[in-house]
């Protein structure tokens, strides 16, 4: 993603925002919020009816299928478009929005209304709304907090016959896998099993090759079994980090996984596939986002006492590959000052515990320091555990073609069965340090 929005533009957008973020009092008018379109979007609109009643303000919402998403908003940004006015996007993008001028920074904003980002997840704030990382500048509040998590079928688990025989065979009781080869063993144990008369297979992962689908699934393994961008961070020195033994291992297991324990056909595959493949009964386990579980659990086929949840797999260390987003406001907007009233009422705790009663992923401290907060949803509590051990890809505002170069290596190995894991990490490093060296980083 190249700066292509003109200086004068990002810096006239930027300083009124930071000009309404000093006198915020009643706001009026419309706003646009953008999003991709899925479970909690839906929530949202229905949180956002109590924004509208207090303010005035009417909301209307633009919402894009996840495929189509990245493409969508970012050349929404780079174009200079005003199609949003508040924008919950990835936390990818941070990096390049803030660089480019596609954002608000709201420290000042901030600082005025009382908001404190220690009020919110340590792990959310850095990852949804900090550029450069970890310093204390920032651009998003957080929003929607999310991990790579799984399901399972709890009933076809539960089943006494299947119990018996799956511990004569491994010593052990048929459960929610704690590392990586316990899962292997469960996959292979479901896989293309006869229940209830129909065939079934082990598990749905991520295999798509087009967006971020397999970059997402292959991950979750891979931090498992120890890969690190850096060696160091912020120096990009990623030889012996990217491809290092734990790494190699981590994506040798990813592609014995596909090998053994897919359904027939499952090579393009991300967030829908994977949620068909379970509510059709096709599947043990399922990889997906956190993000779905409120509607898994009270999907009428597949749910209620019929599903379980566990959080990602550890291996050599616990990790689970980071989802959600922070909300920010887009510097382009005609209306900044209801745009920065919304950020303001979101903040509040009272807000943050209705969006998580809606079905949203709040990562206000209000919430999820509650003591009723791990019984609140039978997965609320491998949620607090994901979140504490969350990592990202790049946030880099090279980001894209970062990600671009990992699907490919990635995909070649696991699906198109090319080369070895090592050789796809080692071509990797190759790739990245190529955008590096364009971005003047190396």
């Amino acid at each position: 993603m190249r700066k292509t929005m003109t200086s004068v533009i990002g810096a006239a957008a930027l300083a009124a925002g930071l000009s309404a973020a000093g006198n915020v009092h009643a706001a009026s008018g419309e706003l646009t919020l953008c999003w991709a379109a899925w479970d909690p979007a839906n929530a949202l609109v229905e949180l956002s009816k109590d924004f509208e009643a207090q303010s005035g303000v009417k909301m209307s919402f633009e919402f894009v299928p996840w495929p189509n998403f990245a493409d969508r908003m970012l050349n929404e940004l780079n174009s200079g478009g005003r199609l949003c006015d508040l924008l919950i996007g990835d936390s990818q993008w941070i990096g390049g929005s803030a660089e480019n001028g596609y954002y608000v920074k709201l420290n000042d904003f901030f600082d005025k209304e009382g908001i404190s980002m220690s009020d919110f997840a340590d792990a959310a704030v850095y990852a949804y709304s900090t550029w450069p990382k970890g310093t204390p500048n920032y651009w998003a509040l957080p929003a929607m907090g999310d991990a790579n998590g799984w399901v399972y079928r709890k009933d076809w688990f539960a089943r006494p016959e299947l119990q018996a025989e799956f511990k004569s065979k491994h010593g052990r009781d048929l459960a929610p896998p704690k590392t990586w080869t316990e899962m292997k063993q469960i996959a292979e144990f479901f896989q293309e099993r006869e229940i209830d008369g129909k065939k079934v297979y082990g598990l749905a992962i991520f295999t798509e090759r087009g967006s971020e689908g397999i970059t997402m699934g292959a991950t979750s393994a891979l931090y498992s079994y120890g890969f690190k961008y850096e060696n160091t961070p912020g120096q990009y020195d990623m030889d012996g980090a990217v491809n290092s033994a734990g790494a190699v291992e981590g994506l040798e297991m990813y592609k014995s996984l596909y090998n053994c324990c897919t359904p027939p056909g499952y090579t393009d595959s991300y967030m829908g596939e994977g949620l068909d493949a379970f509510k059709s009964g096709q599947v043990a386990m399922m990889m997906n986002w956190f993000a779905f579980w409120p509607g898994m659990y009270k999907d009428e086929n597949v749910g209620g006492d019929k599903i379980g949840f566990f959080v990602n797999p550890a291996e050599k260390n616990p990790a689970s590959t980071l989802g959600g987003q922070g909300i920010s406001v887009v510097s382009s907007t005609d209306n900044m000052e209801a745009a920065l009233e919304y950020i303001k009422w979101f903040a509040q705790p009272d807000v943050q515990k209705k969006w998580w009663a809606l079905g949203g992923y709040a990562v206000h401290n209000a919430v999820l320091e509650d003591p009723g907060f791990k019984a609140s949803q039978p997965f609320a509590a491998d949620f607090l555990d994901a979140m504490a051990d969350v990592k990202d890809f790049w946030q880099e505002p090279a980001y894209a073609q970062l990600l671009q170069a990992m699907q490919k290596r990635l995909h070649d190995y696991v699906v198109a069965d090319q080369g070895t894991a090592q050789e796809a990490l080692d071509k990797l490093i190759v790739d990245w340090t190529e955008v590096f060296e364009d971005e003047g980083k190396l």
